[in-house]
């Protein structure tokens, strides 16, 4: 069977049946692909576990991270599940085994890091004030900067909370701070278009159209400059481990933080759980061997 043939129902399965967005379609097919062509694979007959081993040690010879060389095999796993699933014969999917990637490292500010970004932004132009106000939406909900860069100005925040549409096309919702409601009327103040984004690009005082995902992680390092915070790489994404952290670190138990996160799965949520052994270093100041201290 052509390659091409299957590979284009495979995408259009995982986009329609699937729900995977369109993002996710293209990287899939970018990562089956390369495999395809490392590996001169023309037709289904030609995927073996040989090609599979060899395009696996063609990965880890580039200079590829563990988890991105584990995007691939993952891609290459989920096809073959496709192909077992409309009785094309190939390697069986579970002969693909997926390599463990490092344990994920994720940096937090501190708490007056957090508030000296916070304060950054002048809140006088419009400008200011639409940075502000994202920099608070961002810490109040740990919204994705996708899900951000996507709402409309008419959101109905009377309950302090709304709904957002993140990754793969599952609802859920996220409730808003009063630091951050503040700000997005103060915001909302200055406008004078009718654009129906809520947040939207300013040049020269002018809104030219919604704001866009790269000049966001701008602004954020230009705040972050500005805050006197160094040595840390800081993202959208940053301010979201602050939002998990943030509620771990004041008793939210992880199921709840892995539905405000959109988290399909607990163990993705689990690498926040490092917050937790601050109170565990407490504890073993606390109590550990009180009667050789007492002496």
């Amino acid at each position: 069977m052509a390659i091409a043939r299957i590979l284009k129902e495979y995408l259009d399965y995982i986009e329609i049946e699937r729900g995977r967005s369109v993002a996710t379609r293209e990287a899939y097919a970018q990562y089956l692909g390369r495999f395809f062509e490392v590996e001169k694979i023309s037709d289904v007959s030609d995927i073996t576990e040989g090609a599979i081993r060899d395009f696996r040690l063609y990965l880890a010879r580039q200079d590829l991270k563990k988890s991105s060389q584990a995007q691939y095999v993952i891609a290459v796993r989920s096809f073959l599940k496709y192909l077992a699933r409309q009785g094309v014969e190939s390697v069986p999917p579970d002969r693909v085994d997926v390599p463990k990637a490092p344990e994920r490292q994720i940096e937090i500010l501190d708490h007056a890091e957090l508030v000296r970004l916070l304060a950054a932004p002048d809140v006088r132009t419009l400008k200011g004030a639409r940075d502000k106000a994202i920099l608070e939406l961002f810490f109040s909900t740990g919204m994705r900067l996708s899900e951000l860069c996507g709402l409309d100005r008419f959101l109905d925040m009377a309950k302090d909370e709304f709904t957002v549409r993140g990754k793969g096309d599952k609802v859920r919702l996220v409730f808003v701070s009063k630091e951050a409601r503040e700000s997005i009327k103060e915001y909302m103040a200055k406008r004078a278009d009718a654009d129906e984004a809520l947040f939207v690009s300013v040049m020269r005082g002018k809104v030219i159209g919604r704001v866009t995902p790269r000049s966001i992680e701008r602004l954020i390092t230009a705040y972050g400059k500005k805050a006197g915070i160094v040595g840390k790489k800081l993202t959208p994404h940053t301010l979201r481990h602050c939002f998990a952290t943030d509620l771990l670190e004041n008793g939210a138990d992880l199921r709840s933080v892995q539905e405000m996160l959109g988290h399909s799965n607990i163990s993705t949520t689990q690498i926040y759980t490092h917050v937790t052994n601050r109170g565990l270093k407490e504890a073993f100041k606390a109590f550990h061997d009180r009667r050789r201290t007492a002496e």
